[in-house]
């Protein structure tokens, strides 16, 4: 991914609010799985981080990440942005 199309995605991203929220038990089997069957539907999903969480936003992101197939696009604060390309849906027209 090219920083002009993390910068396009970034900016889709500021107006999303968080689908899933990761708390005190960390990246779980069940988040990986609902993360991954999120990106069925979209393309973008963005990832909220709870104060009890003790792990490190920008390691979660990575796990979650390897775990999903996915990109990341950004952390910033608790909040992680991920992007997965939709073969069959495509909503999302990256600058080349």
């Amino acid at each position: 991914m090219t920083s002009k199309q993390r910068a396009y995605l970034k900016g889709l991203a500021m107006n999303i609010e968080p689908v899933f929220q990761i708390g005190k038990s960390s990246l779980t089997p069940e988040v990986c799985t609902a993360v991954s069957e999120a990106f069925n539907t979209r393309e973008l999903v963005k990832v909220a981080v709870l104060k009890n969480c003790i792990d490190d936003p920008r390691s979660i992101a990575e796990a979650l990440a390897g775990r999903t197939g996915s990109q990341v696009v950004q952390v910033i604060g608790k909040k992680i942005v991920l992007y997965k390309e939709n073969k069959d849906h495509k909503k999302i027209e990256l600058p080349r």
